[in-house]
């Protein structure tokens, strides 16, 4: 039997858009995320897991069943209605009232700045493919660690591959634009940029706490061992991971990264720049992030693919649906033998073990890492208040070894937040696909713990993988 150390951290992680509802109460401004679903009429945000009316209980259950972290975000909308400006003190005193409450309960916090949901009036001007909103964006982060002095860890941006990639390649967020590797990097680079400057913020002005962000990062291995598959999976490396590492821990790109870029944007007629000025504000950042945040779902094993663009995103959780074919870079496949999702992610926690040893060798300045969310998106049924969750039990499981496994490898791992505490309103697939610890009847509001919570729990308390 594995285990974990003493000191570890088991939380549980929420966004504010996905659990908050209430978009349009306590004088929160707009997000682009309210019109795109009101126009797609598939799901609505509201009222999403109501945790605007019912964090206490939320937080009361994390004290109950041994999460001693929560991860959560503010809403920059609920501060700044329209990014800038005028200071709605209705949304800062709701955010203290959270803090309190997870004071009260010895629960540790770690607030996220930027969890996909820019306020529309900056995102309707470009977000941050416009320069300005980096200003706005650093200016946002200032006030919040002036204002916020009971929060310890900070994180700037929630996931900036995904940012990037589902506004500007699989269009599933908002503006809803596909296939432009141009607005892809330069999304990028303007956000690795933002997260530099608010860093050395941060450390210049001596806050008190720390600071890092939180990546997206899903292992690539290649289909076989030919030189085409290996070639496109470091292709697919490159632009996803390597590009984030490089930004945030060296503070420019590496000639492996940049000869990856060249070859997909002459594949796909892009092009980018990047201003001196701007690496040396992140070569500046570069040894002075606290942590690394690390959100790890599955891998992906990819082949060479010499076709046009062909991305199917499954949102509903129909097995078999996805296809991701991308010029310039490759094809993302089954791999038999490995389980999967209903939404086709690839359960392979050797993908997260290989990650954190290779963090540790590319990066030896990391610091020290927290998984800043994992877990299994799940079809729960629901029977009599009871949840018998054991598929994801299972998946937690394994990648909580893989951890184990890593630490004991000498990898600095200090904490574990499951995606999700409760059972949360999804982006791209609304209610169904169902994460949480907490089953929530999205009608009545009324949580129920699954299997998965008790088992949680004991974990937790004995730090022991059963």
């Amino acid at each position: 039997m594995l285990k974990l150390p003493e000191d570890f951290i088991f939380g549980g992680a929420t966004a504010a858009y996905q659990v908050e509802g209430a978009t349009k109460e306590g004088g929160k401004g707009a997000v682009a995320w309210d019109e795109f679903l009101e126009k797609q009429g598939r799901f609505s945000p509201d009222p999403a897991s109501d945790f605007y009316h019912q964090y206490s209980k939320d937080i009361e259950l994390c004290e109950k069943f041994g999460i001693n972290g929560l991860r959560l975000s503010i809403a920059w909308s609920r501060i700044f209605p329209n990014g800038i400006g005028e200071v709605n003190q209705e949304g800062v005193d709701y955010y203290h009232n959270v803090f309190k409450e997870c004071e009260k309960r010895n629960i540790q916090l770690f607030v996220t700045l930027h969890h996909f949901d820019t306020p529309k009036v900056l995102f309707d001007n470009g977000d941050f493919l416009n320069r300005d909103n980096v200003d706005a964006f650093v200016n946002y982060a200032k006030f919040c660690f002036d204002e916020f002095k009971e929060v310890r860890y900070w994180s700037t941006f929630n996931e900036i591959y995904p940012v990037a990639t589902n506004q500007y390649l699989l269009g599933v967020f908002p503006p809803g634009i596909t296939y432009d590797f141009t607005k892809i990097i330069l999304c990028l680079h303007n956000m690795m940029f933002a997260h530099a400057k608010v860093v050395n913020i941060f450390k210049d002005r001596e806050y008190e706490g720390e600071i890092g962000v939180v990546h997206s990062l899903e292992t690539k291995y290649p289909a076989t061992d030919s030189k085409e598959d290996q070639h496109a999976a470091y292709l697919d490396d490159a632009l996803s991971i390597r590009f984030l590492l490089d930004a945030t821990y060296l503070g420019y790109y590496s000639k492996e990264t940049l000869t990856a870029l060249d070859e997909i944007c002459a594949a796909n007629n892009a092009e980018y720049s990047f201003l001196e000025s701007d690496l040396e504000e992140m070569k500046k950042a570069s040894h002075r992030n606290d942590y690394l945040g690390i959100n790890h779902y599955q891998c992906h094993f990819v082949k060479a693919y010499d076709g046009e663009n062909n991305i199917h995103h499954n949102g509903t959780g129909e097995k078999g649906t996805s296809v991701y074919k991308v010029k310039g870079i490759g094809e993302r496949i089954y791999k038999e033998g490995i389980p999967r999702t209903d939404w086709d992610w690839l359960i392979y926690p050797e993908g997260l073990y290989d990650l954190l040893l290779r963090i540790k060798a590319d990066y030896p300045h990391y610091n020290k890492i927290y998984i800043t969310e994992n877990g299994m998106g799940y079809k729960d049924n629901f029977e009599d208040g009871i949840i018998m969750d054991k598929p994801r039990i299972k998946y937690l499981k394994v990648y909580l070894e893989s951890i184990s496994k890593a630490i004991s490898a000498g990898v600095n791992v200090k904490g574990y937040f499951l995606w999700s505490l409760m059972d949360l309103f999804s982006w791209s697939n609304g209610y169904n696909k169902r994460y949480g610890l907490f089953y929530v009847d999205f009608e009545t509001q009324k949580r129920y713990p699954k299997e998965s919570a008790y088992w949680y729990k004991f974990v937790s308390k004995t730090k022991s993988i059963i």
